[in-house]
């Protein structure tokens, strides 16, 4: 009996699989925001939010903002990005008493910030499902995942690369099965095998740290690449990043409203 027991708990899961598997929502799929390289932005997670800045896209804290920030950043044409933790715990959310201990791991060096175990998809899928009900029930037109790169950190767990693409793609698809399009936070070492998955780039430093040419596959595809350096000036990146069509500025590390753009 205990040999047949694998087999049967096998096609039961294989059963309900095929069973209850959504079809798949036309307008998540068709109607979702693509932004195309060139676009300008503003990425502010701290302060009071200046809603004047004249760009097209902003990125802002989804759980800091209600829905009625997002409207009217709606009404002066901004597209409005969500910004989410997806692989990292933060003690000030709300929802910090969902995550169980197992799934914490090493701080990630952001006071009150600890790293998951993304290998947990049965426990971190339902939480971060309900971060993406968050920012689409706000009316967000996308969604930034930040800490997407844990296997390449000391977090506590033996996370690989594989683990990382698995929890990636989770999160690129549960974001557009939400209508939202989801954006590819540094991770470059992975662009390759997630360009598909993802809608457009965010990324820090890869001007200082000589990596902005692992970001041109997502501007040939016709994906934006949002980029930001904190350490340089304009006038020692914004040449490069010219040529390499990155949506470029400069940005303190706390990022408030101060920005010098490209």
């Amino acid at each position: 009996m205990r040999r047949l027991l694998p087999l049967l708990a096998g096609l039961l899961l294989l059963a309900t699989a095929c069973t209850a598997a959504p079809e798949p929502d036309p307008k998540t799929t068709a109607d979702r925001w693509r932004p195309a390289p060139g676009l300008t932005w503003q990425w502010q997670l701290s302060g009071t939010l200046d809603p004047a800045v004249d760009v097209p896209v902003y990125d802002i804290d989804g759980f800091d903002h209600p829905a009625s920030t997002v409207a009217d950043l709606h009404r002066r044409g901004r597209k409005v990005i969500c910004y989410v933790s997806t692989g990292a715990w933060e003690k000030f959310r709300p929802d910090a008493g969902s995550f169980p201990a197992a799934v914490l791991g090493r701080g990630n060096g952001w006071p009150g910030e600890r790293w998951l175990d993304i290998r947990r998809t049965d426990v971190l899928g339902p939480i971060m499902a309900k971060r993406l009900d968050m920012c689409r029930d706000k009316g967000f037109d996308a969604v930034e995942p930040d800490n997407m790169d844990g296997y390449r950190n000391r977090t506590g767990f033996p996370l690989t690369a594989a683990d990382q693409l698995r929890y990636n793609r989770l999160i690129a698809t549960m974001a557009h099965e939400r209508g939202l399009s989801v954006g590819l936070k540094n991770d470059l070492e992975q662009i390759p095998q997630l360009l598909p998955d993802f809608d457009f780039a965010v990324n820090e430093q890869c001007a200082e740290y000589e990596e902005c040419d692992a970001l041109v596959p997502f501007v040939t595809a016709g994906k934006a690449v949002f980029h930001v350096e904190y350490e340089l000036t304009t006038g020692q990146f914004c040449p490069q990043s010219g040529k390499l069509g990155l949506s470029s500025m400069r940005k303190r590390y706390e990022l408030d409203a101060w920005r010098r753009p490209c």
